[in-house]
This record gives C-alpha cells, structure tokens and sequence, in this order.
C-alpha cells in the first residue's frame, strides 16, 4: 500500500476523530473561561478540583485505548460479533468502576482537596466543584468505553455527533447555570454532569442498535478480559497522572496567581493534546487492525508516516498559539495578576509543542501495537526523571520555570524513552 494512500486512511480516521476529541478538553475551557470570570479564587479552585477529576476519569482512559485496538483487530480478522462483544463487556466494566468512583469521591473529595494545602476559599470552591462533578463520572466512563468500541470498529463519525451536540449543550448550560441562575462554580459542575450524561446515554443506544442479535449480558470472563488487558494501560496512565498532580501541587505551594495561571495554561494545553491525540487514535485503529489482517510492513508505513504528521502538527499548532499568547488572558479571566503572568508561560508552551506531538503520536502507535508493558515501565522512568525538574521549579519560585519542567523537561523525558522504542522496532 502507498504512502499517499495510507495518508489517505490516517486522515479519514483522524479528521472526525479530531473534531470529537476537541470536545472534551473544550468542556474544561468554557468551565475555565466562565468560571474565571467569578474570581481569581473560583478559577484556582477549578484547577484544583478540575485535576483530581481528569486524574480519576485520565487513569482509566484504557477503556477506550484498550478496547480500540482489540476491537479493531478482531474485525480485522473477520469477526465482527466477537467485536461487539468485547466493546459491551468494556461498557459494563465502565458502569461497574465508574459506580465505585462515584462513592469514593462523595467520600474522599473534601479530604482529597485539602492535601493540595490551598487557601480556605480556593479550597470551599474546589470541594464544592468535586462534590457534584463525581455524578458525572460513571456517565463519562461509559463515553470512553462507547468511543474506545466505535473506534476500533473504523467509525469515527459517531463519537463526534454526540460529543459535539454534548459540548454545545455543556456550554449553554454552564452559562445559564452560573449567571442566569446564580449558581456560580456549582452551576458550571452540574452543567456538565447533565451533558456528560446525555452523551453517555445516547452511545449506550447506538452500540444496542449496532449489536441487535449479540446478547448485552454481561459476562464475567469477558469483563475480565477486557480489565486485564488493560493493567499496563492503567499503569501507564496512572504514571502520567501523578506527574501532571505532582505538577498543580507545586504550582498551588506557589500562590493563587500562580495556580490560577497554571488552570488556564493547563486547559490550554489539554486541547493542544488533544488534537494531537487524533493522530494517535488514528494510529491504534490502523495498527491494531494492520496486525488482524497479519500485515506488519503496513504497520511499519503507518507509524512513520503518523510520526511525521505529529510533527507537522506539532510545528503548526505552536505557530498558532504563539500567535494567540496576548490575547488567552482575558478570554479566561479578569483577573489582572493572571493575565500579566500568562503570557510568557503560553510562549514556553509553543515551543515544547512539536515535541508533544512526537510523544503522543508515538504513544498511540505503541497502544495500537499492545505495547503496554513497556508504555508503562517507561512512564515510570519518566516520573523519576522529572521529580528533580519538579524540585527545582519549586525552589526557583517562578511559574514559567515549572512550565519548563513540565512541558520540555518531562514531555522530553517522554520523547525520549518513546522515541528509543520506535527505533527498535522499525
């Protein structure tokens, strides 16, 4: 197959993919920019609070990134049922962990929010946002699972219907919540846990229409399965959420300027990752049915050619952005200490971006080749590697050098153990 051809393929599968992607970090952004307006406190509260949640929903993403390629490769070999069924043994597992998720977060919540040490009403607002915002996460699991399954199953258009009828819904809920009503950073938390509900709902009926003649039943073994398949994943992840807490703790021992700044930096740099993880969930369909069919030269193509199309993007993302770094500040706040500090951290940002768009095209080529292990091992290597980053940012005092630790320091100890692995297998 040739490479136009297969560039052909990366972009059917990643254009909607894209769009559909863009929409969950856009839900961080307006609850960003609509709460920041309430207040500086307000804002860092939601940083605080919004970590802990994409810690805890982030540590599961391998409901979708483990069933994507494992679905991918079974219809690859011919068997769609079997397909099917090992995507709705995922939306069970989701249902089951996202239940036990709910009960630790209306327990653990308050105490989780006051280790971050912030100040009384920084940390009021950060449990209030927790506290409703842990209803939303079984609904939110079950869209990983329900997109993980569409994926795998080459359909692309799916997801991005319902995730962008979700985020708008999310957006004008959120704004009639918080001003409309009055109900400020609690308004925002329940807008979005009746749009991520709605959207977890609406997959769960289109997957029961795709599977009509397939028993929805849950199976035990077939639950198991799809959870051991998954332990490196979670691992891995797992890995790179203690980095990013690690990261919003030292910026909350730096101020509430500081970690107000860090929220919108961070939401930011969510969507750029976002986009870039278009590429790569393109890339864990391709190569896990690549490896159904048996055809590992194909796989070879399509890991280079998704590597050069990271770092295009990468190169094309930063430009804009850079261009954008005056501007983000108001757009999220009115608070003018955070606008003064933004701007040199978002330029720090554009420059690390092609190298994170080397790091998450490569994650998702190794996901595709169930590659977990190593993903794994490798992220804990990362974590060591950054923890003195990490120190030496706190001493200094200075937000821009703990972006530098974060964005070149830790994305390039990522880049690194990544990049050793892609080599080996070429």
């Amino acid at each position: 197959m040739s490479a136009k051809t297969i560039d052909r393929e990366i972009l059917r599968l990643a254009v909607p993919t894209l769009a559909a992607l863009v929409a969950e970090p856009l839900f961080l952004l307006v609850d960003t920019a609509l709460v920041g307006h309430l207040g500086g406190t307000e804002l860092a509260g939601l940083g605080i609070a919004s970590v802990v949640l994409q810690t805890a929903v982030g540590v599961l993403v391998f409901l979708a990134y483990a069933t994507t390629p494992a679905v991918a490769r079974l219809l690859g070999a011919g068997d769609e049922p079997g397909a099917l069924r090992a995507g709705i043994d995922g939306l069970w597992l989701a249902l089951a962990v996202g239940a036990v998720l709910l009960v630790a977060g209306l327990t653990l919540g308050g105490p989780v929010v006051e280790l971050f040490g912030a100040p009384a009403g920084v940390a009021t607002s950060a449990t209030t946002y927790l506290l409703i915002s842990v209803w939303g996460l079984p609904a939110m699991l079950l869209v990983l699972a329900g997109t993980g399954l569409m994926r795998g199953l080459q359909n692309t258009r799916t997801p991005l219907v319902i995730v962008g009828v979700g985020f708008a819904a999310n957006a004008v809920l959120n704004a009639v919540f918080i001003y409309g009503l009055g109900w400020g950073i609690a308004g925002s938390a329940l807008g979005t846990v009746v749009a991520q509900w709605g959207m977890a709902l609406w997959f769960v009926a289109a997957i029961v229409r795709r599977s009509r003649g397939i028993s929805l039943v849950p199976r035990f073994a077939g639950i198991s399965v799809v959870a051991a398949s998954g332990s490196w994943l979670l691992l891995r992840t797992l890995a790179l959420r203690v980095a990013m807490l690690a990261t919003v703790f030292v910026g909350s021992l730096l101020g509430v300027t500081e970690l107000a700044s860090l929220q919108v930096a961070l939401a930011v740099y969510s969507l750029i990752a976002f986009v870039l993880d278009a590429l790569a969930i393109a890339g864990q369909a391709m190569i896990g049915h690549s490896l159904g069919v048996g055809d590992r030269a194909r796989v070879h193509t399509v890991a280079n050619r998704l590597v050069r199309f990271g770092l295009l993007a990468g190169v094309a993302l930063a430009l804009v952005v850079a261009a954008l770094s005056p501007a983000l500040g108001p757009v999220f706040t009115s608070d003018e200490a955070v606008r003064a500090a933004l701007p040199p951290v978002i330029l720090l940002m554009a420059l690390g971006i092609p190298l994170a768009g080397f790091v998450f095209v490569l994650d998702g080529v190794l996901i595709g080749a169930n590659d977990g292990r190593y993903l794994a091992l490798s992220a804990l290597i990362n974590v060591a590697m950054y923890a003195p980053l990490l120190w030496a940012a706190f001493e200094s005092g200075s937000l821009v050098a703990l972006w530098a630790a974060f964005g070149l320091g830790y994305i390039g100890a990522r880049a690194l153990t990544l990049g050793l692995r892609w080599r080996a297998l070429l």
